[in-house]
């Protein structure tokens, strides 16, 4: 069945960088475009940044110039780095597939002032 699992939160200063990762499985992952969602508390799960199958980008206007997301159809991977964060990127960080309704467990990432 259709996997994905997320790694790479933690704990951050302001101006700070994390890079997350996923890994996919359960599907041709080549095939198929990947998005990074967050959800922070009391707050609806949002998209940040999306990935078609043939590279083509997609942002937030809360993340642009920020956020970059990239892929490793190798690896089966989807990465999203994150520079120059703010307190207001504390989230909890899910992907999944664009096509497939699977969701991961999630990484925190939390900001500090």
């Amino acid at each position: 069945q259709v996997q994905v699992v997320e790694s790479g939160g933690g704990l951050v200063q302001a101006g700070g960088s994390l890079r997350l990762s996923c890994a996919a499985s359960g599907f041709i992952f080549s095939l198929y475009g990947m998005g990074w969602y967050r959800q922070a508390p009391g707050n609806e799960r949002e998209l940040v940044a999306t990935i078609t199958s043939g590279g083509t980008t997609k942002y937030a206007d809360s993340v642009k110039d920020r956020f970059t997301i990239s892929r490793d159809n190798a690896k089966r991977t989807v990465y999203l780095q994150m520079n120059s964060l703010k307190p207001e990127d504390t989230a909890v960080y899910y992907c999944k597939s664009l096509s497939y309704s699977s969701w991961g467990q999630g990484t925190q990432v939390t900001v500090s002032s």
